[in-house]
């Protein structure tokens, strides 16, 4: 392999040659990509869980999202290659339709709302340009992408340089993105309504509040937001290296930096130090989750696979997490593709995820309302979690099956079941299918 390695070399550098002393002579070069490819993605993801962020900690955690995509690589010559990945993930939440739950005669965290907010529709669209050197050593890319969803949306931009040495067996990548986000927030309806027109207006009049206090409801800590951005930076490093024929490795790691609006506008936080007020069954907000308008974040992380033989690999991954909030995490996974033909493989996997929380959070009605930061979503609680899965694939080497002028290269289809020791349980299906032009 490595003889025609360096056979192709010499043709390559006497074809160079050639042309720098006679323009009249091409040299033949490799297209990095040789014709359009199209991929079709899809996944279904459905949790529940009883620790609502929405209800400040306590309430269903329904979701439902499918999130259908579309990824189309365009070569534009030998060297350039443009790529258009755009996608669309609709869900329904009960528990962010729990926003406003009051639009039902019995409101309760336990509950489905059928409000605005328990459904919506986040686009995007990333545009990526890549271009290669003549001899494939250098790498660099840019992209510009955007999303939007109701209450959200992002502008994001950046690049990156790959540089390979050592006959292609070393490798190594910087990157750098930029993401400028603005929320238009959405506060729980009675710290809305209450802001809005004090207890003579809204829901207020349309429910009775009850309470063990003489006191009137009197959210006295909410205020609304000033600002509204959110904008994230990143740096990225990656060196990779081919050890053996059976054996590479990478290493990875990323410095990230948030400003602005990073705490959840809808999230509701409940005090110890307070007195309760419900409606129904739901407990009217003390306040919203406060948060810092800055975090700093680290990830490191490391991967190796080992080719074992021709039918069994396996495919590691460990990564350590760290930021400025208090959370520090650690990830290990394991991956055993089996191939079972030449064009089918099996790979079984697993996920272990273990975190300890921020030091901003707490549970339900554990905070007082002299902190300065507060949360009650359990994303940054301490938690352990499991993932178990399977996936399948099937490759058609000679692409024999075409729609139109595109023929089938390969289909891959995942199942992962997901399970959080805080309750929070999730099943996840995905599926890809690639189209090669012919």
């Amino acid at each position: 392999m490595k003889f025609k390695f360096f056979i192709l070399l010499f043709f390559v550098a006497f074809f160079t040659q050639a042309q720098e002393s006679d323009s009249t002579d091409v040299a033949y070069k490799k297209r990095v990509l040789e014709s359009t490819e199209i991929d079709f993605l899809a996944s279904y993801y459905k949790q529940d869980g009883i620790h609502s962020a929405v209800a400040g900690g306590n309430g269903m955690e329904d979701l439902t999202d499918i999130t259908p995509t579309i990824v189309v690589s365009v070569p534009l010559n030998e060297d350039d290659v443009l790529t258009a990945d755009a996608g669309i993930s609709a869900y329904s939440s009960a528990s962010s339709g729990n926003i406003n739950p009051f639009d039902s005669a019995t409101p309760s965290p336990w509950q489905a709302s059928s409000g605005a907010s328990a459904q919506d529709v986040l686009t995007t669209l990333v545009v990526n340009y890549s271009h290669s050197s003549d001899d494939r050593n250098t790498v660099w890319n840019a992209h510009l992408s955007g999303s939007v969803e109701y209450d959200y949306s992002s502008i994001g931009f950046g690049g990156g340089l790959t540089k390979l040495f050592n006959d292609k067996n070393t490798e190594v990548n910087i990157s750098a993105n930029v993401y400028l986000d603005t929320w238009s927030p959405i506060y729980p309806k009675e710290l809305q309504d209450y802001a809005d027109n004090g207890l003579g207006g809204g829901i207020f009049n349309n429910f009775s509040i009850s309470s063990t206090s003489l006191t009137p409801y009197n959210p006295s800590s909410f205020k609304f937001h000033d600002q509204k951005n959110r904008n994230s930076y990143s740096l990225s490093f990656s060196f990779s290296q081919v050890l053996t024929k059976k054996v590479q490795f990478s290493i990875f790691a990323d410095v990230l930096q948030q400003q602005g609006l990073l705490s959840t506008p809808y999230q509701r936080v409940y005090f110890a130090d307070k007195n309760d007020y419900f409606i129904n069954e739901f407990q009217l907000a003390d306040d919203i989750e406060r948060l810092p308008d800055s975090r700093f974040k680290i990830p490191l992380g490391t991967r190796w696979n080992f080719y074992l033989n021709e039918r069994f690999a396996i495919r590691t991954y460990f990564r350590y997490y760290w930021d400025n909030w208090g959370i520090d995490s650690q990830t290990a996974s394991l991956e055993i593709p089996i191939k079972l033909s030449t064009r089918f493989t099996v790979y079984p996997m697993y996920r272990y995820y273990t975190q300890n929380q921020s030091k901003y959070f707490a549970p339900f009605e554990k905070h007082l309302s002299t902190e300065e930061y507060y949360t009650s979503d359990y994303d940054l609680s301490t938690f352990n979690a499991n993932q178990y899965g399977l996936g399948i694939n099937y490759t058609d080497i000679f692409m024999g099956s075409k729609i139109w002028k595109f023929g089938l290269k390969n289909i891959d289809l995942r199942f992962n079941h997901y399970s959080r020791s805080d309750g929070l349980n999730a099943n996840i299906i995905s599926f890809g299918i690639k189209f090669v032009q012919q």
